[in-house]
């Protein structure tokens, strides 16, 4: 439950307050004033009056969370998991999915406009999937707790750094999602179980696998018990001794898990802990929208923070030429050998940190002329490559943005100091359950 239910004739505690829920923040909890001080309530939506219990003050605002309802919203729900409120993983199952649809929208548009005063010629209908068991990728405390008798697999407790007690989860997967008290109960019966901090989780359209970060090296013993219950479940299990490069197969071959874009015609192979996104519902529909705003038949294509090839390999079937870029090595060794498996030979991959302008001032590649250009940079946006994006000479620009107040200011450099109107902009429903937001924008370069 998001609140605890009012008992009617109940008197509130002392320390307990009434508040009106004037808005919610761009981080999901409403937002109240006591004594004209704002307010930020966890599980509370606009409209509603709650009752709320204080948890910190701080000089510039308070916050609290909602201990009872008492008068409610029509777009209040009934959370759909039982851990729901003291697990972190998720802000707001409370609220009905198309109100968050909408919420993540105007948190988009808020930030153009007061960050960039700019406003979309065109607001792209939202992309959407299933609210549930949609979440691919993940990472997963673990802690042995004595005192409960057991080993807990979960998110964090919200604002806490311990381990949720938690049996299942209804937003990842199913196929591990299902299977936390099963996962719990083995990392339980291993000898290092105090020796196990986390899991890494990544689902591939052919193969479910699990990361254990070990402390410690399992001995014959774990590894039967590991073996036993990856064969048994159809679950590939992996071990992490170290760093990412330490991960290796506990059994078996090292075989890229997979998945398939545009339509089944590409397929990106990819390692558990290579960053794919999470959704991969999402994913597909966003890198077909990509297509259709950028246009890239008979282009040159420069694609920035390309990852594994997400973009690239799809753009590659339809432009004439592909520069992907990226900053890990290790992905950018990755894309090539997907581009091979897919027999792409218009595309070339470079590695380079695309936030150091000295660095890129002598890249080769970036000295050339591109008609289109793609940018998937991480939460801190791609000021960086903005004034050399301008220079290529490109004529559209697909920005795809983890983070609306970055892209809202790489809108306003683009717009402002480089004449590109942004043509389109609109959200995408990566994370359902949460407040974060991703979004998708169009920029075209104004004729002079």
């Amino acid at each position: 439950m998001a609140v605890a239910r009012h008992a009617r004739g109940q008197r509130p505690a002392p320390d307990l307050l009434e508040v009106e829920i004037e808005s919610l923040a761009h981080d999901g909890r409403g937002v109240a004033r006591v004594d004209g001080k704002a307010t930020f309530v966890h599980g509370a939506l606009p409209g509603e009056r709650v009752r709320v219990r204080p948890v910190r003050r701080r000089r510039e605002f308070d916050e609290a969370e909602a201990v009872a309802v008492l008068r409610g919203s029509p777009d209040r729900v009934e959370p759909g998991c039982r851990y729901y409120g003291a697990c972190g993983g998720c802000s707001l199952q409370h609220l009905a999915p198309r109100r968050q649809i909408e919420a993540r929208e105007q948190t988009l548009l808020d930030n153009l406009a007061r960050i960039a005063g700019l406003r979309p010629d065109r607001i792209l209908p939202p992309l959407t999937g299933p609210a549930w068991g949609y979440r691919c990728k993940a990472r997963l405390g673990v802690r042995d707790v004595p005192g409960k008798g057991r080993v807990l697999v979960g998110f964090r407790e919200r604002g806490s750094s311990f381990i949720a007690d938690m049996a299942r989860c209804e937003v990842l997967h199913p196929a591990v999602g299902d299977r936390l008290e099963a996962l719990s109960g083995l990392i339980g019966s291993l000898d290092i179980r105090r020796r196990v901090p986390q899991v890494e989780v990544a689902v591939g359209d052919d193969a479910i696998a699990l990361v254990l970060r070990v402390l410690a090296e399992p001995g014959a013993a774990d590894r039967e018990r590991l073996g036993a219950f990856a064969q048994r479940e159809g679950i590939r299990i992996y071990l992490q001794p170290g760093g990412t490069d330490s991960v290796r197969p506990l059994e078996g071959d090292d075989a890229p898990l997979r998945y398939a874009l545009d339509e089944g015609n590409i397929t990106i192979g990819f390692r558990p802990t290579d960053f794919t996104q999470v959704n991969p519902g999402i994913n597909r529909v966003m890198v077909d929208q990509a297509m259709a705003l950028l246009r890239p038949q008979g282009t040159r294509v420069l694609d920035l923070f390309c990852g594994l090839g997400n973009f690239t390999l799809p753009l590659a079937r339809r432009a004439r030429q592909v520069t992907g870029v990226e900053g890990d090595a290790t992905l950018v060794r990755r894309a090539r050998e997907n581009a091979a498996a897919n027999r792409l030979a218009n595309v070339t991959f470079h590695a380079a940190d695309l936030h150091d302008p000295a660095l890129l001032r002598d890249a080769p590649w970036f000295a050339q002329r591109f008609d289109r250009v793609l940018l998937d940079p991480p939460r801190s946006g791609a000021r960086e490559v903005l004034d050399r994006i301008a220079a290529a000479g490109a004529e559209r620009v697909v920005y795809v943005s983890c983070h609306p107040a970055s892209l809202a200011r790489d809108a306003g450099i683009l717009a402002g100091d480089h004449g590109y109107r942004l043509e389109a902009a609109g959200v995408m429903d990566m994370f359902p359950q949460t407040s974060h937001v991703e979004a998708m924008a169009c920029f075209a370069r104004v004729r002079r």
